[in-house]
């Protein structure tokens, strides 16, 4: 490791620098869910492909799709050394709701070491890691792979246009390993690699009773009222024991073994911390399986969000002709995200009573993945965390889902590797998302240790 204390020095002279340039980042809203930000989006890609310049791609571009413009950029230093492309997303989720914030989400604020903004975490502070390690290698002439970026602005919103422009592109995603950072560690004191995340399914109702919200006193009683229905459908999803009961749902789940699950136990969890952080009295969850186990090999059906009727300032006594609601599954492996949508339109409208008509539609959905921890790409992603944490790094199995890794197996037919660097109590996709300073430098020393672990395979 020749240099290794170049990098150290690099980082050290401009460290602050570093982290100015991330908040000027996330002061960007970024949220591809709503049209009224797209010019937002314009600026961040556009942000996010001069900072590729500066930190030394040679080749930058902004390609435009139906949607919001992927960012594209490269350093190709000798046909001779592999390729490692690199994923991740420069759009955020909706800060909704804004009242529950600290602070403003889109103006950066640093709190005992810790950055609180929406997409401090996800995924603006762990793609930027990735940026600024470029950049360092470039400086200190120790560049051992080519690399290319691909930063898009439609990951929040699963994806749509991505799949189109791996399709078109795949000479130019041509590569050796695809490195994501859009992951979380157990901690800094337990480093981990997650080997796998869940796939996705997601589904709206619509829930329809009579032809117009109506006079509770008049009509109650005698007419269905829709979220009551609604509720009654949702609630019949889960048995005693919080098992999906949708007849088929776990056919094509493959069990973990019992060695794989002594593995994970192996993982440190305090199920009192835990609940404490999150503010419960006790877990939940299918009976049978451990915290960490339902988090990660165990699929799930869960709620996102109901609504109908009378919502507003004190009391309006209706009856609302409409309920709606939002639910999605996690998916293990051997799972397809396609059939367990099918699957999940069919039984809610199979299910639903006479006197309702339910309208109900797919958002978006993805594939479970699973990384090798054999691989030499695995290898050596763990040998660059052991170097720089001096701990090795535990095999884990991710909660999340990104959508997008299938299509890339598939397409480019690279595997994958997570090199995530946040924590499960960031905050994603919550009020008051947080990335701690120390992970955000950590993550930008460790990257190059994985490029000159990754190069040795062909040397």
């Amino acid at each position: 490791m020749q240099f290794m204390n170049s990098w150290k020095v690099y980082q050290a002279q401009h460290k602050e620098r570093f982290l100015e340039e991330l908040l000027t980042l996330l002061r960007i809203p970024s949220i591809s869910a709503k049209s009224e930000n797209n010019a937002d989006m314009v600026l961040c890609a556009k942000a996010v492909e001069q900072s590729l310049k500066a930190a030394g791609a040679s080749i930058t571009k902004l390609y435009e799709t139906e949607g919001h413009p992927i960012v594209y950029g490269e350093i190709m230093v000798d046909p001779s050394f592999p390729t490692v492309l690199v994923y991740g997303h420069y759009d955020v989720q909706p800060a909704d709701p804004l009242e529950l914030w600290h602070s403003s989400p889109f103006e950066p604020t640093i709190k005992e070491g810790k950055i609180f903004a929406r997409g401090a975490c996800d995924d603006k502070g762990q793609f930027y890691m990735h940026v600024k390690a470029l950049e360092i290698m470039t400086q200190t002439n120790s560049m051992c792979t080519n690399i290319k970026f691909i930063i898009e602005g439609e990951e929040e919103i699963g994806s749509p246009n991505l799949a189109s422009f791996v399709k078109t592109h795949t000479e130019l995603l041509k590569a050796d390993v695809i490195l994501i950072s859009d992951t979380a560690m157990i901690s800094m004191d337990a480093p981990s690699i997650d080997i796998g995340v869940r796939g996705l399914s997601y589904i709206e109702l619509e829930i329809t009773g009579p032809n117009r919200d109506l006079h509770s006193g008049v009509y109650g009683g005698a007419v269905a009222n829709p979220i009551t229905i609604l509720s009654k459908m949702i609630a019949s999803c889960h048995d005693e024991n919080n098992h999906i009961t949708i007849p088929g749902f776990y056919d094509d789940v493959i069990e973990s073994t019992n060695a794989e699950r002594k593995k994970m136990a192996e993982a440190p969890f305090d199920e009192a911390e835990y609940k404490a952080d999150l503010g419960i009295q006790n877990v939940w969850g299918e009976k049978g399986y451990s915290t960490n186990e339902r988090t990660g090999i165990r699929p799930t059906l869960e709620l996102n969000g109901i609504w109908g009727g009378y919502t507003g300032e004190g009391a309006k006594t209706v009856l609302p002709s409409k309920a709606f609601a939002k639910i999605s599954c996690r998916l293990v492996p051997n799972q397809s995200s396609e059939k367990i949508t099918a699957m999940l339109l069919a039984h809610f409208k199979k299910i639903a009573p006479a006197n309702i008509t339910v309208h109900a539609f797919e958002h978006h959905g993805g594939e479970p993945y699973i990384t090798p921890i054999d691989s030499h790409e695995y290898q050596s992603a763990a040998k660059a965390i052991a170097t720089t944490f001096g701990k090795e790094p535990i095999p884990v199995r991710g909660g999340g889902s990104i959508p997008i890794c299938s299509l890339f197996e598939k397409e480019l037919g690279l595997k994958i590797v997570f090199m995530g660097f946040g924590l499960d109590s960031d905050n994603l996709h919550s009020p008051n998302e947080k990335y701690d300073i120390v992970n955000f430098y950590k993550g930008i020393e460790t990257i190059p240790y994985f490029h000159q672990f990754f190069a040795a395979k062909k040397a």
